[in-house]
């Protein structure tokens, strides 16, 4: 199970840098790695915002999944969050960019299959 934790440790990492790029910074690193401008980025402040919430929920999720003292609750909040996780990254690989895949959805499937897989 310690690579599923490594995994699972890796993909919660990766959404509170999103729910930071979508919220805190996003009006300066968030415009950076997002390529706006500025009146991209005024217009779509509140809007990434909101996104970068629902991002933090699942850092949230994967959290708890890691930190829960039993083992039953936290495979569910384990599943629970990759599977949000993977069909978050390919819906913003269909209708956003297609490297949402690669960050989000692969990390994501590699977690579950570890964590099936009891490795």
């Amino acid at each position: 199970m310690l690579l599923a934790r490594i995994l699972i440790g890796a993909v919660l990492l990766i959404h509170v840098y999103i729910f930071l790029l979508e919220t805190v910074l996003f009006r300066s690193r968030g415009r950076k790695v997002f390529r706006l401008s500025d009146a991209q980025v005024d217009a779509m402040a509140p809007a990434m915002s909101n996104q970068g919430c629902y991002n933090g929920f699942l850092a949230a999720a994967l959290a708890v999944a890691l930190l829960h003292g039993e083992p039953a609750v936290a495979h569910a909040f384990a599943v629970f969050g990759l599977l949000c996780v993977a069909v978050a990254g390919i819906w913003g690989a269909a209708t956003v960019q297609k490297s949402i895949l690669y960050v989000q959805t692969v990390p994501a499937v590699l977690a579950l299959i570890a964590l099936f897989a009891g490795i």
